[in-house]
């Protein structure tokens, strides 16, 4: 019987690429077709009644409302049946709006909203980012950030605000980038790290002052709700569950990476981390006007308060991986990439984008490299990497950058 062979047309071929691409590399199909799927996975969630991080988020709003610390004995004696609460006072004052929501309501809400805000921070970074390149950031992360909003949980709002402050400070908006990370810190502590880069931007004294004064206004907040005598107990009972959780299970940071045995010295490490990326800063001063410069640094930054972190969890490299992406295109733009950066760049798609989604990789796949704890291996590598192109030997092409664009 003789063989029938389909002739297509190379350029119908290359025209149903291109249109594919095309709806793929629209922010605006993007953003319809990412709401359509939050909005399906937070339904199946809510419908089971597996919404668990919300619970959490409102309970404890509620109890704060009510002039109960939810931190401790009082938390476990409240809501036996939720895992712990580890945010500032500051969250459930910002929170009210979402907890005090009807019940079937308020998820929806939250993972909307957040969702919404990622999708801005992406596509408001400064205009040396093309479209292309931001479609492209926000479809590498997308699954990741799909398992988190999966779990209602507060990492995409740090994500988002790290990436607004970085753009706020780009054009010179220092109250409204101080203000995010004031914020930030107040409700999980990550976004005080970026205070760092205000180093490399002009009016630094100025945005210190801003810092100054809005960490007071904050800091005194919950006295909306609470004497001002009563402040310095509550932000205790707020670090002794911070102190407490870390050592309730095994997490998947850098303290927990074969064979180095660093869990003991977690503390040590952390501060001499943090202090040798000081050191790097202020040492290359004369990079502060480099636009690649700050990039890197920042997504540094988003590096450390997740592989550094006391208790980091799969969900959390969603923090990370988007910084990476800027870095990356900020490289292949300035033909700084080798073959080992373009093979780590799907590897790290592959391993820790892919992987954690169950429906889509195997369990016994997903066990063998997590075994192998290939994740962490994966991102230990592209941190230093970014750190070496930063604070040791930044690629001339990228370098050069500076005399083209200025400070925006």
């Amino acid at each position: 019987m003789a063989q029938t062979t389909l002739n297509v047309e190379p350029g119908v071929e290359r025209s149903l690429w291109q249109r594919i691409r095309s709806f793929f590399l629209n922010p605006r199909n993007l953003y319809l077709l990412g709401m359509l799927i939050v909005l399906a996975l937070t339904f199946s969630e809510v419908a089971r009644g597996r919404h668990r991080n919300f619970m959490i988020f409102a309970e404890s709003t509620k109890l704060f409302w009510q002039h109960i610390a939810p931190y401790g004995e009082s938390w476990s004696q409240a809501m036996p049946q939720l895992d712990y609460y580890l945010y500032g006072p500051l969250f459930n004052i910002l929170f009210a709006p979402f907890a005090y929501l009807p019940a079937w309501l308020g998820p929806f809400v939250w993972n909307l909203f957040n969702f919404t805000m990622w999708f801005v921070a992406i596509f408001t970074l400064p205009g040396r980012f093309t479209r292309d390149e931001k479609c492209k950031s926000f479809l590498y992360t997308f699954l990741i950030l799909a398992c988190t909003q999966l779990s209602f949980q507060y990492n995409v709002a740090v994500g988002y605000m790290f990436l607004f402050a970085y753009s706020l400070l780009e054009r010179d908006k220092g109250f409204w980038a101080v203000l995010l990370m004031m914020i930030s810190g107040f409700t999980k502590v990550y976004g005080i790290f970026q205070f760092g880069l205000l180093l490399c931007y002009p009016h630094f004294w100025r945005n210190v002052g801003y810092a100054l004064g809005i960490g007071v206004v904050l800091l005194v907040a919950p006295a909306v709700n609470m004497p001002f005598g009563e402040l310095p107990a509550y932000y205790g009972k707020w670090v002794a569950a911070l102190t407490e959780h870390k050592s309730t299970r095994t997490w998947m940071n850098l303290f927990y990476l074969r064979p180095f045995g660093l869990l003991r010295y977690q503390m040590a490490v952390q501060i001499g981390v943090l202090a040798a990326l000081a050191v790097g800063l202020v040492a290359n001063y004369r990079k502060w006007r480099q636009p690649f410069f700050r990039l890197a640094a920042l997504a540094v930054l988003m590096g450390y308060v997740i592989l550094f972190s006391n208790s980091s969890e799969g969900h959390t490299y969603v923090i990370t991986l988007i910084a990476y992406q800027f870095w990356y295109w900020s490289m292949k733009r300035g033909g700084a990439l080798n073959l080992l950066d373009r093979i780590v760049y799907w590897a790290t798609f592959v391993v820790v984008v892919v992987m954690p989604v169950d429906v889509i990789c195997p369990l016994p796949v997903m066990e063998f490299f997590y075994g192998w704890q290939l994740n962490l291996w994966l991102l230990l590598y592209l941190w230093l990497r970014i750190c070496w192109t930063a604070f040791i030997r930044t690629p001339e092409s990228l370098s050069e950058e500076c005399r083209l664009v200025g400070l925006r």
